[in-house]
């Protein structure tokens, strides 16, 4: 049997000494329960775009905590092994991003490549963080961009 001690956010290390990557989800109180606050968020949100995804954000004043969803189609990705991987990849890159939100905001990242399942975390991490500063979601500048498009 394994005991593991959590050390770093996002990381763990294994009694046998090796570094292991957290795979947690984004916890339950962040996300969207049915389908109600998602129609809300399709209709009344403001969107930022890149080429490999796009952020639809409202701001939320009857709640505490913001939500987040991922929407990924199977036109993107035909495989459900291959939606469900990227859909973590971008749970994980919101995870650690959550904590430094300036408001409460209903968010839906709604992914339109099947780019991001073979992208580098790196790049991946630096797209969400840049729209989501674009945004006004998170404090920052975001990095300088010829792809980028405000749609009300």
């Amino acid at each position: 049997m394994t005991k593991i001690t959590h050390c770093l956010v996002g990381y763990f290390i294994s009694v046998c000494g090796q570094i292991c990557y957290n795979t947690a989800m984004l916890q339950q109180r962040y996300r969207f329960h049915g389908y109600g606050g998602l129609r809300y968020l399709y209709r009344h949100a403001s969107a930022e775009r890149s080429r490999l995804l796009t952020v639809k954000y409202v701001a939320n004043r009857r709640r505490r905590m913001p939500r987040i969803a991922v929407v990924v189609s199977k036109k993107v990705h035909k495989s459900a092994v291959g939606r469900n991987r990227i859909r973590r990849r971008i749970y994980e890159i919101l995870r650690q991003h959550v904590p430094y939100f300036t408001g409460v905001y209903d968010v839906a990242l709604i992914i339109t490549s099947s780019e991001v399942l073979t992208a580098p975390h790196d790049e991946l991490a630096l797209v969400v963080k840049n729209l989501l500063v674009r945004a006004g979601i998170c404090p920052g500048e975001a990095a300088p961009s010829d792809e980028r498009e405000k749609i009300d």
